[in-house]
């Protein structure tokens, strides 16, 4: 009896030794930063953000996600009235790979893995150069479930700043430099 006992807390004490290392080695995404530029703690509880549109480019799929401010700003109009966006107002735009549901009726396309997140900041003087939007993007390795910054051998490519995301929004200046259309609800 006491042989068994001892396998069992032996085994018992291995599991949670064993749980509580993976629990440790879990990557913190809140510590990544691109290099020069946006931080992913900026970002902080984004995945609680209303969705602001949903999307499809490229091969991905898409939730566009707002801040309260972002929405308020939304709400009231912006950027078909022709104000900026207030200060303060961010984004969110996690891209999955889209999977067809066999199982459910008129078989859906729905979320699969998880391809990355990119972020946007409205931050008028830290920003100054880049239209008053700060840029960050990170992909997801689904694989190691890790977070990384994107790169210049991303597609489409990143810099190490947080203008990353400036030039591709430049044709959109006079939406303050905003692509997504809040949908109507």
């Amino acid at each position: 009896m006491q042989k068994s006992s001892l396998i069992n807390l032996v085994a018992s004490v291995s599991i949670s030794a064993l749980a509580t290392g993976v629990a440790i080695s879990a990557q913190d995404k809140y510590s990544l930063q691109v290099p020069n530029g946006l931080a992913f703690s900026e970002f902080r509880g984004y995945e609680d953000w209303p969705v602001i549109a949903i999307s499809e480019n490229e091969g991905v799929i898409a939730a566009i996600l707002g801040n309260p401010a972002m929405i308020g700003a939304f709400r009231e109009g912006i950027p078909g009235n022709g104000k900026p966006f207030p200060d303060g107002a961010r984004m969110a735009k996690i891209h999955w790979i889209p999977k067809k549901q066999e199982a459910y009726p008129g078989q859906p396309t729905v979320p699969g893995a998880q391809h990355d997140v990119d972020f946007m900041v409205k931050d008028s003087k830290r920003f100054a150069d880049s239209g008053g939007w700060g840029y960050g993007a990170f992909e997801y390795d689904a694989a190691s479930d890790v977070f990384r910054p994107a790169t210049t051998a991303d597609n489409p490519p990143q810099e190490n700043d947080a203008k990353c995301g400036y030039a591709c929004h430049t044709v959109v200046q006079n939406r303050d430099y905003v692509f997504t259309e809040y949908g109507k609800r």
